[in-house]
């Protein structure tokens, strides 16, 4: 094959497995032969639609094999995949499909709406308009010639300056995670993959999906999280693998069935996207099940740190070591290295590490050094073993139930209310989500607001996991030197 990237990969596990189930939905199921013919066929009717090498394709949905077709087919034909977080509003996932410049989104039929307010030259709806499309295409292989550090999608991750930037993922990228990823998780031909968690997000996709395909695996597609649902699915179809964020897994081990649920055929739980409370991995520990986490971030597509089973008990608590092919060092300020037991900023290199942000260069390199190493911003210790904690975070983002949420994003809106002076946002503990956010608003002099002006003001401007949970008035920020608000502080004071 001339296409090296993971678009010929249906095809690949086609030839060796045509015969096993590599997708279940919905009470329906399709063969990797089946797959195969469909990304095929998508591929073919999205270049008759005009989409050309490079362009860059977009879907808006819930979990859905048409999802998974999408993304397949456009590496299939040398396009770049652009996932969309299904929770943004309009006006955020507007400037993410201008800042791409794709000119083609399908959209699941839950989204048609929002679809609709999108600036692209085409839309393809999922169901009876989608299936048409593919009906039209040919089956034949295109073969289009795509090379392993060409771009493979774009995933849309929130900035400090208040706007998202896309970090652009290469098929290489995404084929070393995997293979990191396979080191430390013993995946098998038989494995029965249930994704949950949204596949716009890296996680889910790098994670979960994209190695259970190499395997020849069965990827169980839920279009959302849901308690009862996850339980059955585990009973009647054996899931042998999942991935969630700490909530996720908070929430299953919460529910009435938890004690009674049959839950002998997980192998393995991997979980990640925030912090991991150790009292959360000590009681799936006491139900015998392998409960991972790792570290990592949508910059290193994402796999950077990983606990392994044969650690996870003696090392309960730390994000592990580095993946095998990915390395990772604790650095001070001026990029020396720390001594055990001293924190400092988390930074990694390897194959895994994106090729930048979408046309974005300056920004780029802020984050991403000369010889390759990635600076996270996220503060950590290491043992004397070299198993590492992560303790804090250099940047202000808030993690809420897996999801990033910038201050700045937040603040940015909050200053168009007449009202307010001054404002910051920041993180504070959450017994249900892990963190959310508290606004801490100066108010204008002579003006007068309530919290819920503040959030209605927030609303339908902003996705609502970001919008914070409570406002409070305060009579000045505090700052330093140079003006600048102590979050630190802030955090202290209200958090």
């Amino acid at each position: 094959m001339r296409n090296q990237g993971l678009g010929s990969w249906p095809g690949r596990r086609a030839r060796m497995t045509p015969e096993r189930v590599a997708l279940s939905h919905d009470g329906r199921q399709w063969t990797y032969a089946e797959l195969h013919e469909r990304v095929d066929r998508l591929a073919s009717a999205l270049r008759g639609l005009g989409v050309r090498h490079g362009d860059r394709v977009a879907f808006l949905g819930l979990n859905h094999p048409a999802l998974v077709e999408t993304f397949f087919a456009a590496g299939a034909l040398g396009a770049v995949f652009v996932p969309l977080n299904t929770r943004l509003t309009a006006p955020e996932l507007t400037y993410i499909v201008r800042d791409a410049g794709a000119d083609i989104v399908i959209c699941g039929a839950e989204h048609e709406e929002v679809g609709a307010a999108l600036p692209v030259a085409r839309r393809v709806m999922v169901g009876g308009e989608y299936e048409g499309l593919l009906a039209g295409g040919d089956p034949e292989p295109l073969d289009e010639p795509v090379g392993p550090d060409e771009p493979c999608l774009i995933m849309y991750t929130s900035g400090t300056t208040g706007r998202p930037k896309g970090a652009v993922l290469s098929h290489a990228n995404l084929t070393w995670n995997t293979f990191n990823l396979l080191v430390d998780v013993e995946l098998a031909h038989d494995e029965v993959t249930l994704i949950s968690a949204p596949l716009f997000h890296i996680a889910a996709l790098a994670q979960t999906l994209v190695p259970t395909v190499l395997k020849g695996g069965r990827s169980i597609l839920l279009p959302s999280f849901d308690v009862d649902e996850v339980i059955g699915l585990i009973e009647s179809e054996r899931v042998t693998l999942m991935f969630g964020v700490p909530a996720m897994f908070t929430f299953l081990a919460q529910s009435p069935r938890w004690s009674e649920a049959d839950l002998s055929s997980l192998r393995n739980l991997l979980c990640g996207g925030a912090p991991v409370p150790e009292p959360l991995i000590r009681t799936y520990q006491a139900r015998g099940l392998t409960f991972l986490q790792g570290y990592g971030m949508t910059e290193t597509s994402p796999g950077a740190l990983f606990l392994a089973a044969e650690h996870s008990v003696r090392k309960a608590g730390t994000a592990g070591v580095p993946c095998f092919f990915s390395d990772v060092r604790l650095v001070d300020p001026d990029g020396v290295d720390v001594a055990p037991g001293e924190p400092g900023e988390v930074i990694v290199q390897g194959p895994n590490v994106m090729t930048g942000y979408w046309e974005r260069p300056d920004e780029t390199a802020t984050v991403v050094s000369e010889d390759g190493w990635f600076h996270s911003g996220d503060l950590a210790l290491a043992d004397q073993d070299g198993y590492i904690r992560i303790v804090d975070r250099v940047k202000d983002m808030i993690i809420s139930g897996g999801e990033n949420i910038y201050p700045a994003e937040v603040e940015s809106v909050l200053y168009g209310h007449p009202a307010v002076a001054e404002c910051a946002v920041i993180g504070v503990p959450d017994d249900k989500w892990g963190e959310v956010g508290r606004a801490l608003v100066v108010l204008r002099p002579g003006m007068t607001a309530e919290p819920h002006d503040l959030l209605g003001h927030l609303s339908g401007r902003l996705a609502s996991y970001k919008i914070p949970k409570r406002v409070e008035f305060v009579s000045a920020l505090p700052r330093n030197g140079a003006g600048k608000v102590l979050k630190s502080r802030l955090r202290f004071l209200y958090g």
